[in-house]
This record gives C-alpha cells, structure tokens and sequence, in this order.
C-alpha cells in the first residue's frame, strides 16, 4: 500500500498540473513486456489513484493486455512540462486486474460511444478496412438500442501497485532534483538522487 506522504505529494501534483492547464494531465505512459521479452510503451489515461496505486481500464485482449498478462511488471511515467522546469512521476509496480465490480462502476460512467466502442473493437487486431470497423459499431448500437449496454467480459481495469515511485523536478542547468521511495515489504523509505 502506498505511504499517505507518497500519495499526498502525487495529488498535490496532478491538482498543479490540471490547473496549469496541461490539455491532458491524467495521460501516463505505460511500458510492459510481453512474453519474449520486447519492451512496448503507449499512453493510457489514469482513473484513479489511492493507497492500492495507479487505476486504468483497457481492453484485456489487446496488446497490452496480452502482455499485462504474461509479464506484469509494468513502468508508468507521468510528464506535466507546465508545471516548474518540468515534472516527472515515474513509477515501477506489478499490475493486478480490478475486481469486475470496480470494472463494472466504471464502465457505467463511460459516454454511451465508449461503451459501444468497447465492444465493437478488436483492439489490436489487423482491421482490413474501416468500414469494417464502422459495421461493427452499427451493429453494436442496433443491439444495444434502447437498453443500457453491459461491460464486455474482454474488459475492464487493472491497478499498477508500486514499489518504486520517484518524483523527479526539473531545474535550470539540468541540476534537477530527484527524490525516490522504495518499498521494502510494507516499509517505504526515501533517498534524493543525482540529477
């Protein structure tokens, strides 16, 4: 579980950055790896964060998910350029899948076209036009119309639980200042870095 201090500084960070106006401050980058070892990296949104770590929802047959599912350790790195010289959150953690009812809560709030959407994509898969696409979404809103749409089984979230999280500020001349948690069990402790 992440120390109150650890997740007291990154709010206090996320609320800087909305309010700096960042078009996007919730966007994080996610790498994993996948069976044989090679390194994929993409942006996904983070939908929430508390004492269990980072929250995101995908597609568990994607891609990622794939790999979530074969490797799961995974790196986050958050990057807000408005705020001071610049500020990284990078964090390193084993991914576990949210409980279906934290999927299903979730998934009700989504706009009724990312419902849609989400079952009508097979994301990652080799699309041959887009009109294929386009059918798919059709026939998903034809099915659906008129009654709420349930979350598909292929997807829900996962939660990133971390055991390295640095915080890392940016200063002029490079003379950065980087300060990193490691947990050691149920025991964070803190050390400053070298910029």
């Amino acid at each position: 579980m992440l120390k109150p201090e650890i997740l007291d500084t990154f709010h206090t960070l996320l609320d800087q950055a909305v309010a700096s106006g960042d078009p996007e401050p919730s966007a994080m980058n996610l790498s994993s790896v996948d069976a044989a070892g090679r390194v994929s990296s993409r942006i996904v949104l983070l939908k929430g964060a508390d004492q269990r770590g980072f929250r995101f929802f995908t597609n568990y047959q994607s891609d990622k998910g794939v790999q979530l599912d074969a490797h799961p350790q995974v790196a986050l790195c958050f990057h807000w350029k408005r705020l001071r010289e610049g500020v990284q959150v990078r964090v390193e953690g084993v991914v576990r899948k949210l409980p279906a009812e934290e999927s299903d809560a979730y998934f009700v709030s989504r706009p009724r076209g990312s419902q849609i959407g989400a079952w009508a994509s097979l994301q990652s898969q080799t699309l041959p036009a887009r009109e294929t696409f386009e059918q798919r979404v059709a026939h998903f809103e034809q099915q659906y119309e008129g009654r709420d749409v349930p979350r598909p089984p292929h997807w829900g979230g996962y939660v990133v639980e971390p055991d390295m999280i640095e915080f890392w500020y940016g200063a002029n001349f490079r003379l950065h200042e980087r300060v990193r948690w490691d947990r050691h069990g149920q025991t964070w402790t803190s050390r400053l870095l070298y910029p």
